[in-house]
């Protein structure tokens, strides 16, 4: 489904990611996991369309979109979270799903009814129905991770793209966002790949972990087989893993 071939991304003199080529296949759901400033969220956003690779390429479902916008990805499948919520703080919640709804249809073969109904749906499935009408920039964090991945998957996915989804949230809340996660997973026939820190609960939701370290690759396997790899153990010297 995804494949990125020896992607370089450099900020001024600094090599944030550093000729990465990783394959996510079809139904897979990967953790993406490194100390701060291995370049984790740089390649989600390579593979979003946020930012260009200096060098390599960027395939997806066979096609080269490496020098594609954000928009047309969106459109080919791929969505995303934000390690900050990224939310459209003036407008509901209800409104931020739907607007994701008419911009992934682009305005055709559906009623703004039917789209609101699709968007009640979202919020739902979230349990966010009852904070439809709250703005946006009002939600506790909690509630706005929930809401991007509501409106992140009113966009009909194939690969879904999350960024720290457990950021600011205590313990239950955490536990709460990784069960959802799998749910939605196996409900909407995902592929995911999910960058986070928390690794105790990402551990045992994944069934693949790649592990990053200064723009680089270091290990790639099972959730057993990194967390026992030396290279993985010396990155997060001082951390539990």
């Amino acid at each position: 489904m995804l494949d990125v071939k020896n992607v370089k991304k450099r900020f001024g003199g600094i090599v944030a990611v550093d000729d990465v080529s990783i394959k996510i296949e079809k139904g897979e759901i990967v953790g993406l996991i490194g100390p701060n400033g291995a370049g984790k969220s740089t390649l989600i956003n390579l593979v979003s369309g946020f930012y260009y690779p200096n060098e390599g390429r960027v395939v997806f479902g066979g096609e080269d979109i490496t020098w594609k916008k954000p928009f047309y990805r969106a459109k080919k499948g791929i969505a995303r979270t934000f390690q900050n919520p990224r939310l459209v703080g003036n407008m509901t919640a209800l409104m931020n799903v739907l607007y994701a709804i008419i911009c992934k249809n682009g305005g055709e073969n559906l009623t703004l009814h039917e789209a609101s109904a699709e968007a009640i749906y979202y919020l739902d499935l979230f349990g966010l129905l009852k904070r439809r009408d709250v703005l946006a920039k009002d939600l506790p964090i909690y509630e706005m991770r929930l809401l991007e991945l509501s409106r992140a998957l009113a966009l009909k996915p194939k690969l879904l793209l999350i960024d720290e989804a457990m950021a600011g949230l205590n313990p239950a809340e955490a536990e709460n966002v990784s069960k959802l996660i799998t749910r939605i997973r196996e409900e909407f026939d995902l592929t995911i790949i999910w960058v986070e820190h928390v690794l105790r609960i990402l551990m045992r939701s994944v069934e693949r972990v790649v592990a990053m370290h200064y723009g680089k690759i270091i290990a790639d396997g099972t959730p057993q087989e990194v967390s026992r790899d030396q290279k993985v153990i010396e990155a997060y010297i001082g951390e539990e893993i």
